[in-house]
């Protein structure tokens, strides 16, 4: 199975958190959660602080494109790391996860790797990044830090194929460009803007003063210079065992 394959069983609509199999959540459940919270620290979940609204592409499909909640970590002024969702709702899926790196670390890896990351200077400048609930003014500076960075993001559940559960290895995930391939549909952009109460294009006249690098990589945003994208297909190989020579 590859990540750009079809969904399994042939389901044609997106899945839903209703779609999840399993047995509702029982009280002893419940409060076994409630009193592990109490007890334990849950110290690395407690620094992803962040909340970020936008929205992502497959590599191996651009036609398909989805809204992404991304919770973010600053490890260092250079690296970041997200967990994404697929909502902010309280029943919200679990579908990956993005690392962002300065521009400065981005430069420094090798140009095969390069290949399978995505610049963020356009849907900043776009407005269509954006941190629900909080005032333009507050984030700006922010922005302004990560419009030079560059992402990796693997979606692990491809819910809008129809995958009730995480099916088949990771697909390579972009961010919206001014390519045609790249642009988000104004009535997802419309739905969004309507959810959180803002206006994506005030939000994108606010940010023309806002600079990116000083010329996007050739190598990051892969497809826009060479119309191809990525799949990751699973090969059968020999384990090593305990002990053996590499």
């Amino acid at each position: 199975m590859a990540s750009s394959d079809k969904h399994p069983c042939g389901v044609p609509a997106p899945s839903t958190p209703e779609d999840v199999p399993g047995a509702p959540k029982t009280v002893t459940s419940h409060i076994l959660e409630q009193s592990a919270g109490l007890i334990q620290s849950l110290t690395p979940i407690k620094q992803f602080n962040q909340h970020v609204c936008t929205w992502a592409i497959f590599s191996h499909d651009m036609k398909r494109k989805i809204e992404t909640h991304h919770y973010a970590a600053r490890l260092n002024e250079d690296v970041l790391q997200c967990l994404v969702y697929d909502s902010d709702e309280t029943d919200a899926r679990l579908i990956g996860v993005e690392y962002i790196v300065s521009e400065r670390l981005f430069l420094a890896l090798p140009d095969e790797e390069k290949k399978l990351w995505h610049s963020h200077l356009y849907e900043i400048k776009e407005g269509l990044w954006v941190n629900p609930g909080v005032p333009e003014v507050m984030q700006k500076q922010e922005l302004k830090k990560l419009a030079k960075t560059y992402g990796k993001f693997w979606c692990t559940w491809q819910f809008d194929r129809g995958d009730r559960l995480p099916l088949g290895p990771p697909a390579l995930m972009m961010s919206p460009q001014e390519h045609p391939l790249g642009q988000i549909p104004e009535e997802m952009i419309k739905k969004r803007d309507a959810k959180y109460g803002l206006s994506t294009s005030e939000l994108k006249a606010s940010r023309t003063d806002i600079e990116g690098p000083t010329v996007l990589h050739p190598l990051a945003d892969y497809w826009k210079h060479t119309g191809k994208g990525w799949a990751v297909d699973l090969k059968e190989v020999e384990f090593k065992a305990n002990g053996s020579q590499p």
